[in-house]
């Protein structure tokens, strides 16, 4: 998987940004939520009631090293 250069090197990204076509990640929500219940994908983080977001470090190492 190759990341796009719009992707940042550091800070938090909503899932948006994480799952194609314009993120890296090429999987649908209900997988990538599937993923995070089973802990094969990071954690999110809530920053509110409707904001979730994931460290762009945990998103670069599932991308390096990919899924377990």
């Amino acid at each position: 998987m190759q990341s796009t250069p719009a992707f940042p090197e550091t800070g938090l990204v909503r899932l948006s940004s994480i799952l194609a076509p314009q993120g890296p990640i090429p999987v649908s929500k209900s997988t990538w939520w599937q993923g995070v219940r089973d802990g094969r994908f990071p954690k999110p983080q809530k920053l509110g009631a409707r904001v979730t977001v994931w460290r762009v470090e945990d998103i670069r190492a599932l991308i390096e090293h990919g899924a377990t």
